[in-house]
Order: structure tokens, then sequence, then C-alpha cells
């Protein structure tokens, strides 16, 4: 039997003013028990904005990503051109050094 034909069958069995106003109340507050309050739950306006300030969020943090990644290449590249200038520096000191030894 569904709660809304339980409830009748109630209201018209009580008699009295005060009982059916007693039944009425306590239907509402299993109501309130069973169904969350409407200001705390989401509708599909909530989740779409949530859903765009997360896309916002992510686009900015591939661009933050991007910059990281093109300033670690280039990182990369300048240690590796210090690399390279500091091993030719190395041999030509010590074909230097042989020739003067030599």
């Amino acid at each position: 039997m569904s709660v809304a034909l339980r409830l009748y069958e109630q209201l018209t069995e009580a008699g009295e003013d005060k009982t059916r106003a007693k039944l009425i109340a306590e239907a509402f507050e299993q109501f309130e028990k069973r169904y969350p309050n409407l200001k705390d739950i989401a509708t599909q306006g909530h989740v779409r904005e949530s859903e765009l300030r997360l896309e916002n969020q992510f686009r900015n943090l591939n661009i933050g990503l991007d910059k990281f990644e093109s300033n670690l290449q280039t990182a990369i590249h300048r240690h590796t051109y210090w690399v390279i200038g500091s091993v030719a520096t190395m041999i030509c000191l010590i074909r230097l050094l042989d020739w003067m030894l030599a």
C-alpha cells in the first residue's frame, strides 16, 4: 500500500480534527526525513556551472604545463650547450698541454 493511500485511510478513520492534524504533521515529518532539503539538491544548472569551472581550470592547467614544458626544454638545451662547451674546452686544454709538454 502506498504512503498516500495509507494516509488517506488514516485520515478517514480519524474522528477528531486534532487526530487528523497530528497525522498530517507526522506525514510531513516522514516526508522531510525521506527527501533532502531542496536547497541541498544540485540542479542541472549547478552541475553545468561546476563543469564549466572545472573545464576552465583544466584549460589553465594545460596552459601552465605547456609553459613549464617550454621552460624545461629551454633549460635542457642550455645545459646541453654548457656540457658540450665544457667538454670541448677540456679537450682543447688537454691537447694544448700535450703539445706544450711534447
